[in-house]
């Protein structure tokens, strides 16, 4: 016999009504949709790599697997092993030194850090300073702290880097971290060394913890290789960098990322940790370990392969009079929407017109409108049919 139950209704936490709208899934939605009506869409909207994990890496993890050591819980900040993995690659590739023990946290994702990081260091009603066009999921951390965000605005003007001085007087004095993202998604844009000096004599000045989202800091055109903000003098007093195996070694489906530098921040970012995972499994700790002290060649064939990408999609540009500057850095291209036009609607037109997915520029922040984000995510041919598919349209 069934007991009646009264009805009752499931209130979410007033803090769910906060939280930013995920712009990018509808996007999703509008791509899947032209699939499932049977069309060819050319999927240039999103930031997944389509390469492989490389073959050294995955037979590391099959190897790793088979240990009885990791499939017991792993030490809650994670192994020493791996940390100190991550501590050499940085001396080899930028001269920073970093202790492993005190300066490295290991994290489920860069994203996880970049969400986690205003908790641990706002109360509600502080300032975090963002960049506007910038990665959305900074602001998703912000509203979990609840504090509050002010825009930097990032212009083709001022190189899309942040200009110090036009932040307000009463900005600047409410304000307890800044994040920063080169090279950058979505503009493309990279940062050099005097920006970063500048950024820590700023920060130091007024009190302003950095923190430098380096996640495509392996990804650097033309023999040149990105600059990291924790090789700025001081920095490690003022900051910390996210860095992620996600696009250095196409390893975005294994959640493998780490804050580095300041070692009370890291220190807090460990403690929330405490309290919500038992770090990663130990043997993708192993895998990423041997990604990031064996050969980094495979990190030179992606590299090359994104700059070829890049150089046949802006020769194809050009052959339809779309004109952009081609990017220095990631693997995104930031390229201005006709006049007439709206990043929306333009997105919206390529999509229902030409089968080409792009994301709006308005998606990353207001200062984004006028663009449009392409990554450099199929291969060559695929990239050309799109710019052939958008030259039928007649917009340039």
């Amino acid at each position: 016999m069934s007991r009646h139950l009264n009805p009752f209704t499931i209130e979410p936490a007033e803090l769910m009504s906060q939280l930013p709208t995920q712009f990018f899934a509808t996007l999703v939605a509008n791509v899947n949709r032209q699939i499932a009506q049977g069309h060819d869409v050319i999927n240039l909207g999103q930031g997944n790599p389509d390469q492989p994990t490389p073959a050294h890496i995955v037979d590391s993890l099959k190897e790793a697997a088979g240990q009885p050591q990791f499939h017991k819980y792993s030490p809650f900040t994670g192994f020493s092993f791996l940390k100190e993995a991550i501590a050499t690659r940085y001396k080899a590739d930028y001269n920073v030194d970093l202790d492993p023990e005190t300066e490295v946290a290991i994290l489920f994702g860069g994203k996880t850090g970049l969400v986690q990081l205003p908790q641990v260091l706002l109360n509600p009603g502080d300032v975090c300073l963002v960049p506007d066009p910038g990665y959305p999921d900074y602001w998703s951390g912000v509203a979990l702290a609840r504090a509050e965000m002010k825009f930097m605005p990032l212009t083709a003007q001022n190189g899309f880097l942040p200009d110090y001085d036009a932040i307000t007087p009463a900005d600047r004095d409410k304000a307890k971290l800044m994040f920063l993202n080169y090279p950058n998604n979505p503009t493309s844009a990279t940062a050099p060394l005097s920006f970063y000096e500048d950024t820590v004599a700023f920060a130091a000045k007024h009190g302003i913890v950095v923190a430098s989202d380096f996640a495509y800091g392996a990804i650097g055109f033309d023999g040149s290789r990105p600059v990291s903000f924790l090789q700025a003098e001081g920095a490690k007093e003022v900051g910390v960098e996210f860095y992620t195996l996600s696009k250095t070694y196409n390893m975005a489906g294994w959640r493998v990322g780490f804050a580095l530098g300041n070692a009370k921040i890291i220190s807090l970012i460990n403690a929330l940790q405490d309290h919500i995972y038992v770090s990663l499994f130990g043997g993708i700790q192993a895998a990423a370990a041997t990604a990031l002290t064996s050969s980094q060649q495979c990190v030179e064939d992606l590299v090359s392969r994104y700059q070829s990408r890049r150089d046949a999609f802006y020769d194809a540009l050009a052959d339809i009079g779309w004109q952009a500057d081609k990017p220095k850095g990631s693997f995104f291209c930031w390229l201005p929407v006709p006049k007439g036009y709206t990043s929306v609607s333009f997105a919206d037109l390529l999509l229902e017109e030409a089968k080409v997915a792009v994301a709006p520029g308005v998606g990353f922040g207001t200062h984004g409108e006028g663009y449009v984000r392409i990554g450099l995510l199929s291969d060559e041919q695929r990239l050309r049919e799109a710019v052939h598919r958008i030259r039928a349209l007649n917009l340039f």
